[in-house]
This record gives structure tokens, sequence and C-alpha cells, in this order.
């Protein structure tokens, strides 16, 4: 099989752009992916769209605005991971050496909802019972404060790393630092989350190149090896679910540290999926940077975050990046790609060789998540 390698990443500024349409928020974000890379548009074999609620044929309507057209155009829609499953299927078509160049974007628009918790299918019983996605987390919160003898102040702390991180990031959504009586004063959402402990509603797209190795040979610019993708579904649980032991990222992160021949002490920074601070803390273990149960103190000293054990988020996450849905697997991608190849910039990680990219999609009655997606990657 072929190895396949990011070659070329691009995003926008995340934020609200309301009078944009999908392809003028993924145009930029693709041009400058090819510039980035050096590919001309003709070059490409595939495209891969990932999006939530860009309706039909979003891929198409986007790349024809540059003069791509005839090659298959796939569209995705994951929930979350939508972004994160494009990238899997790209990296399958070039590992089958079915394709040699394959473009990847991520994009959604959430402005067009006019603001609230994102809609979800009416017909799912947890839904029709009020199981919006702030409840969900909200639930799970309440679980750690009682089993970890955690504090609401735990919880503030991962969205004050958060916004400090996005002070450096040009493309966040919130590029200001707050504290941790600022977090907790913000309006209440649902107990004991409160609004700053959320991720914020708006739009964004990113785009990465993913190349065989064939075509990273002729390419006289700095790449990075894909060591593991894996993507998971959710196994229907009746009954008791361990709200702070969820399976489908144990699992996941299991089989792409198996595949890529490395592990979490080997990873120098780290993108997951920290929709609520609660979130982070949680996927901390359910990723093996810390032990169970030693997540609330592994924050509490600094070892996720630049001087300490691995940098998480250094994007700033979800929280402070921003969260359009379908865009954030690739632009996770995209930053991983920057940090390992040293073009990060005021937030460069030093010496970052290894990283991993972490996203889920979706609550469904009876499932932990709809989907997650694990990357894990390399400089090459």
């Amino acid at each position: 099989m072929s190895e396949a390698y990011l070659v070329g990443a691009a995003m926008i500024p995340m934020g609200k752009y309301r009078d944009s349409s999908y392809p003028g928020l993924a145009v930029p974000a693709v041009l400058n992916a090819l510039r980035s890379a050096g590919v001309d548009p003709r070059e490409i074999d595939a495209v891969v769209c990932g999006h939530a609620f860009g309706g039909m044929l979003t891929g198409q309507r986007i790349v024809k605005e540059i003069g791509i057209g005839s090659i298959p155009v796939t569209n995705v829609d994951n929930a979350c991971s939508g972004g994160a499953t494009a990238l899997h299927l790209a990296w399958k078509d070039i590992q089958a050496d079915r394709h040699d160049i394959v473009l990847v974007i991520g994009v959604d628009k959430l402005t067009q909802f006019g603001g609230g918790t994102l809609p979800l299918v009416a017909e799912d019983p947890e839904v029709q019972n009020g199981m919006v996605m702030p409840a969900l987390y909200a639930m799970r919160a309440r679980r750690y404060l009682y089993e970890r003898r955690a504090t609401s102040a735990d919880l503030a702390a991962v969205s004050v790393k958060a916004r400090r991180h996005g002070t450096r990031n040009p493309y966040a959504q919130f590029r200001s630092e707050v504290s941790v009586d600022e977090v907790l004063k913000s309006r209440p959402i649902a107990d004991p989350l409160t609004l700053l402990q959320c991720c914020p509603t708006g739009d964004g797209a990113a785009a990465v190149l993913m190349v065989s190795e064939r075509v990273r040979k002729r390419l006289d610019i700095p790449v990075v090896r894909i060591a593991a993708s894996v993507l998971h579904s959710g196994q229907v649980t009746s009954g008791f679910r361990d709200m702070l032991r969820p399976e489908i990222t144990f699992h996941c992160a299991a089989d792409a540290y198996e595949m890529a021949g490395f592990g979490a002490q080997d990873l120098d920074v780290v993108e997951l999926h920290d929709a609520f601070t609660i979130a982070e803390l949680v996927y901390y273990e359910a990723l093996g940077l810390c032990e169970p149960g030693a997540s609330a103190d592994y924050i509490r000293r600094g070892r996720t975050t630049y001087g300490g054990d691995v940098v998480v988020n250094p994007s700033g996450g979800l929280l402070s990046k921003g969260h359009p849905v379908g865009a954030s697997g690739v632009a996770q991608a995209v930053e991983i790609y920057w940090q390992l190849t040293g073009q990060a910039g005021d937030r460069q990680v030093p010496n970052a060789r290894r990283g991993l990219s972490h996203v889920t999609g979706g609550g469904i009655a009876g499932l932990d998540h709809g989907a997650c997606t694990v990357h894990c990657y390399e400089r090459a």
C-alpha cells in the first residue's frame, strides 16, 4: 500500500460570514492550499468534501469555481466528524493507489440557522426528550465533578487555556484571554456549563492536499506523513452508559496508535474535540494522555500547554478557534500540518515531530457518539 502525505494546507479565519455562500467560504482555502503545495488544479485526481449542512453537491459547487470538473467528487456528512471522515476517505484512496493527489475540503456555515443549538434529528427519542448537545455535555460534566472530585474551576481552566492559545492564532474566532472568574460568571447554559465553556457558532472552511509517495518525491516542500487514519461508528448500548469513558474514542485511539507504531507518550501536539470544556478533560483520558481519573490534575499542572508534556489545541481548539462542524476535522489537520512543518508562527510548538487529531460526531439514542475519527501524523 502507498504511504499518504499532506503537502499543502490552508484555512480561512473562522467567524460569522452571514452573506457568504459555501463556495465563497471554501474557495479561498482551496486556492491557498494549492498554492502552498505548488499543485495545479488540473493535477487533482479526486475531491472529498466534508460538511454537515451544505446541502446537495456542496463539493461540486465549490470546485467548479476553480475549473475542476469531470473527476470524482464525493460529499461526506458525518456530523462534526464530516471533515475528518473526508480526510479518512482520501487516505484510503491514496493507500489503495487509486489516486495520486486528492483535495480534501471541510466547510460549514452555521450562521444560516440564526443562532441557538444546532438542529438535530427530530425522530430521535433522546432529542425528543430535550437531549441537545449542551444538555448532554452538562450531564457528563455533573458526573465528572462528582466522580473525579473536581471543581467548576477545573472545567473553566480548559476555556482559559483555549483562549490563551487562541490569542496567538490569526484564524481563531475568539482572540482574547479570559480568567477563570470570567468563565464561571458568564451566562449559564446548562448547569454547570456556562457560555464561555461552549464552542461558538460560526462559519469556516479548510483544505488540505493529500498525495502518494510518487508525488511527494517530486515536490520540494515540507511534507507530513499520515501515520494512521481510523474511523469508528458507535455501538448501541441499552441501559447504563459510563459518560466518563467514551468507548468510541478509547477504541479509535487504541487502533490508531497500533497502526501508527507510536503512542500517546510520543505526541508533541494534539488537536482534540473540545466542543465543551468537559469534553477536553474526558478526552485526555480516552486518548491516553493521562491515566483514567487524572485529567483534572493533568490540566492543573500545566501539562497540556507550552512547556508541558504535550500541547493540546495550540490553535485554541473549538472553544476559541470555533467549530463550523464539517470544517473542523480538516482545520485540525491544517493546524497539525503547520505545527509539524514549522509554519505555525507565534503558536509554534518547539521541535514538534508527531501529532494527533481527534473529532467525534453526532449524538444518537443508544450510542456514545455516531462517529469518531483519529489521525496520527509524523514529520517526514
